[in-house]
């Protein structure tokens, strides 16, 4: 031990030497079989390879070992396995270890003396039973190390009663005084019972549930201790299907991407969107590999039971979407490379063809080949309804503990949410409302993108009107269903927002298309048809869409495509109005800069819409029109916009892309190394950045309020269901947060944590 910890001398320049002498004494011998003059022997062999790898004899002098040894733990702090183990739980490189220095006891004495770990619960499902192994005549090393097979803690019992009963005794005093499952390690030296330590032991997210109701039933904790004690980050992996933990430690992966979209999913290799809706149709589950998706995708992607992507970050089109519809997914996996010519790819010297099954772990980001076992969650069959699964414990935890999360929490919690059917997912999951109805994602399939494309094309006032004539009937249809989903509560409708373009073709699959019919000499329709379209794609293409004509700029640009919208919305709400439904409509205009902008567009629509309420003969209940923060220039300059707003809603995704100057599609490549070397904190696409974009969060908030003491703000970005972002938007002092439908729960928990973990602060 002091060599290999201590001096750093590989372990197995002793275990090799070990090994002969146990050789020696015949198959299978143990370390016990070792007599005195073996074991005399083995020291001296023991030295001299400490010698040939030091340069130094072994110190002699105890005050020499205990330096090195104490030296050897403040070192610790620093190695990798320490750095690494900070760097996924996210604790601070500055708060130094501590060492303690202490008698030994041994429990190598003989086969009344032993060493083992307890712990006073069951860290894998919280049940209140003892767990935990005990080996006889061996140290702590022994059990740590895997080296020798363990007995169940339980035995322990019928090889020593005593002992068994005062560690018990002592189970029970432990988990009383720290009110928590303790983790224990203790020593039997010759039939005396040491406890070494104890620590509040680890548990999975079931057993956290579990013990936290369970002992908030005996009384142990109260109701506000019991919620803080689960943690909301990982309440999605109750909800979703994992990679069994068995498969999951013998399996290798051939790749690893970023955590896009939590859960596991296996199924056979597709590269295209087409190809998926495909073989999805013929009772095939699919994994999507794209380098990165469109929204021209969208069809393929919801048949997928995952989505694997080369390129891209945790808010690209692939996760966004796939957060949305609760599709596990893996972005960013840039050891892959894609041949879509013949359907396969490679990652890390492993081939993958079309059809060949995989796995992916949007829990860890990890990518499998073969097909891994899966396991199913309980708590998601009882949220659908499954009686038997309502009566088990970990559902009546969950409901306990959400609806004191609800009684707490001062932040109300809405959803993103593009269709009837994710608005009512979001509405039995909690929501509160709808925070973020991206109007884009309604354009999507054959009939609505070639109406949008008519208009992109439209060469005069009335061929453009003409497409927006077929266009507001498909919107009206799925604003009517939205507000039916969520009559009486609060729906935030974005209009138009992405760059034209997303709307056509890829330009460079198109030039090389119309090239290889030039080629061949071709003069049919579709290629004069191809070259107009190619002509308007290279038209509309920018340097930078992302900064280009978006967002209001279009609305600017082309007014009658966001008059089309308002009308739509309108005309929707006025139908579930007369069916007795109560539609609260919000009207929210994308990527203003200026008040003016603002000022403007209002100016232009609301007219719009009182001519509809006129003509339809409705009155509403709440129409609000706002903005969302998302340029840094808006934030700062807030006081003057709230004067045109009634409400704000922070786009995080963003406020961060423009605040930092990162693409939230890139920043895989690189984000890795950033963590590492603590040039950010955290991703912030995941979790918001406070010094940078939570200041200018705050800056809009306590301006815009000070302009506008009416005015209501909340976030909408991807942040909305980060429990450490939620907590954040707390403190902030926001109205409300709003997230996927799959992250509902997560938030609504957060922001009770929040609310009871700010209410101990100020009594502190």
């Amino acid at each position: 031990m002091f060599g290999k910890i201590v001096m750093g001398i590989p372990g197995d320049a002793f275990e090799h030497k070990l090994d002969e002498y146990k050789a020696r004494k015949g198959e299978g011998a143990q370390d016990t079989d070792l007599d005195a003059d073996d074991l005399k022997a083995l020291v001296g062999d023991f030295r001299a390879i400490y010698k040939e790898h030091v340069g130094d004899d072994f110190p002699q002098d105890p005050r020499e070992q205990l330096r090195l040894a104490i030296e050897a733990v403040f070192k610790s702090w620093n190695g990798k396995r320490a750095i690494d183990y900070r760097r996924q739980n996210k604790i601070s490189d500055d708060l130094g270890t501590a060492v303690n220095v202490v008698a030994m006891v041994f429990g190598n004495r003989g086969m009344d003396s032993g060493t083992g770990v307890a712990f006073t619960r069951d860290p894998a499902t919280g049940e209140k039973v003892p767990y935990g192994d005990y080996l006889e005549n061996a140290q702590g090393e022994d059990v740590v190390a895997g080296i020798r097979n363990t007995k169940r803690l339980q035995e322990l019992e019928e090889l020593d009663k005593k002992s068994y009963g005062e560690l018990r005794t002592t189970m029970d005093t432990l988990e009383k005084h720290y009110r928590d499952m303790c983790d224990i390690e203790f020593t039997i030296e010759k039939g005396v019972l040491w406890i070494l330590q104890t620590r509040v032991g680890k548990r999975t997210a079931f057993a956290e549930w579990i013990m936290a109701f369970d002992m908030l039933s005996e009384g142990l904790i109260t109701e506000d201790e019991a919620l803080l004690r689960v943690d909301a980050n990982r309440l999605e992996e109750l909800f979703k299907r994992v990679i069994s933990e068995d498969a999951a430690r013998k399996a290798a992966p051939i790749a690893r991407g970023l955590n896009a979209s939590p859960g596991a999913a296996t199924g056979r290799a597709v590269f295209s969107a087409d190809e998926a809706q495909d073989w999805a149709e013929r009772g095939e589950r699919v994994i999507l590999v794209r380098r990165e998706t469109t929204p021209d995708d969208y069809h393929g992607m919801i048949r997928s039971q995952g989505i694997l992507t080369s390129a891209g970050g945790t808010n690209s089109h692939a996760a966004v979407v796939a957060r949305g519809e609760g599709i596990p997914a893996v972005c960013g996996a840039d050891a892959i490379r894609i041949d879509y010519g013949s359907r396969s790819f490679e990652a890390n010297g492993t081939k993958v063809e079309e059809g060949d099954v995989v796995t992916i772990d949007g829990f860890s980001g990890a990518v499998y080949v073969d097909e891994l076992p899966l396991e199913e969650s309980k708590l998601e069959k009882a949220r659908s309804g499954d009686e038997a699964a309502r009566g088990e414990r970990i559902w009546k935890a969950f409901e306990r503990l959400m609806r004191h999360a609800d009684e707490k929490r001062r932040l109300r919690v809405r959803a993103n949410a593009d269709t009837p059917d994710q608005s009512s997912n979001a509405r039995e999951r909690g929501a509160e409302g709808i925070g973020l109805c991206r109007t884009e994602h309604m354009f999507l399939g054959e009939e609505r993108v070639q109406a949008v494309r008519k208009m992109i094309f439209a060469t005069s006032a009335a061929d453009e009107q003409e497409a927006y004539d077929a266009l507001l009937p498909l919107q009206r249809e799925d604003f009517v269903g939205i507000f039916r989903a969520m009559d009486g509560l609060p729906v935030t409708v974005r209009l138009l927002d992405p760059p034209l373009h997303e709307f056509l073709p890829d330009r460079v699959e198109l030039a090389t298309r119309v090239a290889r019919m030039d080629e061949r000499g071709e003069r049919i329709p579709e290629l004069e048809e191809a070259k107009a379209l190619l002509g308007k794609v290279t038209e509309l293409a920018e340097a930078n869409p992302m900064l280009g004509l978006r967002g209001v700029r279009l609305g600017i640009v082309k007014p009658g495509l966001y008059a089309m919208q308002v009308r739509a919305i309108l005309e929707a709400a006025c139908r579930v109005r007369r069916e007795g439904g109560d539609p609260q409509v919000e009207i929210m205009i994308p990527l203003v800069a200026t008040r003016e902008e603002l000022r403007q567009m209002r100016e232009e629509l609301e007219p719009v819409a009182a001519d509809v309420l006129r003509r339809e003969g409705v009155e509403l209940s709440h129409l609000e029109w706002g903005t969302m923060i998302e340029l840094p220039r808006a934030a700062v300059t807030s006081a003057e916009i709230a004067e045109v707003a009634e409400f704000f809603s922070f786009g995080t995704n963003d406020l961060t892309q423009t605040a930092f100057g990162f693409s939230r599609d890139d920043i895989g490549k690189f984000l890795g190394m950033y963590e590492e070397r603590k040039l950010v904190p955290a991703n912030p696409f995941v979790t918001i950045d406070r010094p940078g974009v939570g200041r200018l969060m705050r800056i809009s908030t306590d301006e815009g309020r000070a302009s506008n003491p009416a005015l209501h703000i909340g976030i909408c970005g991807e942040h909305g269901g980060d429990p450490a972002s939620v907590v954040f938007c707390h403190e902030l002092g926001l109205d409300y947060v709003s997230c996927s439908p799959f992250r509902v729960e997560t938030a609504r928990l957060s922001a009770g944590q929040a609310a009871v973990g700010s209410a101990e602060s100020a009594s502190k």
